[in-house]
């Protein structure tokens, strides 16, 4: 419509009509778009075409004989293993390699690398810097 009946359609029928439909204006159950996309396109003539390729397809996995549930009851009890620290992490992972090479006599303090360690953080979704640690 042009500016000039969007101007007469605000002065007949009162201006606040002619704000935009939101979910805010409609009953509970009015959710306008949530963000999904149209899986096809309207036509001159205002009807709707389907593009099959852009309907998403689910790859679900055959789970014949799997034997655990998709469900975990909140009555089920607690874990029993203590939470994993950087500490023990390090220990079970990093150390025997460093053990391992230390005792071989191939161990280099200047090659850390090999054992996951990053000498800076350029690059890097999130740096590590001090100031970025929870205080």
């Amino acid at each position: 419509m042009g500016l000039l009946s969007e101007l007469t359609r605000g002065l007949v029928r009162g201006a606040d009509r002619t704000a935009p439909w939101t979910s805010k204006r409609g009953p509970r159950s009015f959710y306008k778009s949530r963000g999904a996309k149209d899986a096809g396109y309207l036509t001159c003539s205002g009807k709707f075409r389907l593009v099959p390729e852009m309907v998403p397809k689910l790859v679900v996995p055959d789970l014949t004989g799997f034997k655990l549930r998709p469900y975990v009851s909140y009555r089920a009890p607690a874990g029993s293993e203590p939470s994993l620290t950087a500490r023990d992490l390090f220990q079970e992972i990093v150390a025997p390699k460093v053990k391992k090479d230390f005792n071989e006599g191939t161990f280099d303090a200047e090659k850390l690398e090999k054992y996951g360690f990053e000498p800076s953080q350029e690059g890097k979704l999130f740096k590590l810097f001090p100031k970025n640690f929870v205080r």
